[in-house]
């Protein structure tokens, strides 16, 4: 299976739109986590699964979301409620709670990727405002490949370029 994840755009729905075009039909699943500033009638929404951040305030949106499909059980929020700035304690437990297999947040705006005892946890960043270590990428989103027995995640900039250095691997 193949996922974009995006977050946190804060209303630039020219890289949506751009995100789209290249990838639309080529990835499972369009991910955004969140802070997109979108109404719930914009015409992106039905191309993407979207949930609802901070700066979201069309309560249409759900705060959570679940996806399953053969290979995956996804646990997607925003973060904001699970006090993401703070630690991953409480998203990894929502997660584990619904038995998902992988985690994906946004909100902090600082990409982050690891995997905590079976469950695979990605932040793509911020694609509009990005900040901490690689803010100076100017934005970033994440492809995510898995399978049955490994996921790996590998980070884009603006320009749809890959960050070489943004590639993980992680074992089932």
């Amino acid at each position: 299976m193949e996922y974009l994840v995006v977050s946190d755009n804060h209303g630039d729905q020219d890289i949506l739109q751009k995100l789209l075009a290249v990838y639309g039909n080529r990835v499972d699943a369009f991910i955004h986590c969140g802070d997109s500033e979108l109404t719930f009638t914009d015409e992106l929404v039905s191309k993407m699964t979207i949930v609802r951040g901070n700066m979201d305030f069309d309560d249409r949106f759900p705060l959570t979301m679940i996806l399953k499909n053969t290979v995956d059980k996804i646990f997607v929020a925003h973060g904001h409620r699970l006090n993401v700035n703070f630690g991953l304690d409480q998203l990894y437990l929502a997660a584990l709670k619904v038995q998902a297999n992988i985690a994906f947040y946004g909100h902090t705006h600082q990409l982050g990727c690891t995997m905590s005892n079976g469950v695979f946890i990605l932040n793509p960043g911020s694609i509009s405002q990005p900040r901490g270590e690689y803010a100076a990428l100017g934005g970033t989103f994440a492809l995510v490949h898995s399978d049955e027995k490994k996921i790996v995640a590998d980070y884009y900039d603006r320009q749809l370029k890959q960050v070489k250095t943004l590639h993980f691997e992680f074992k089932k």
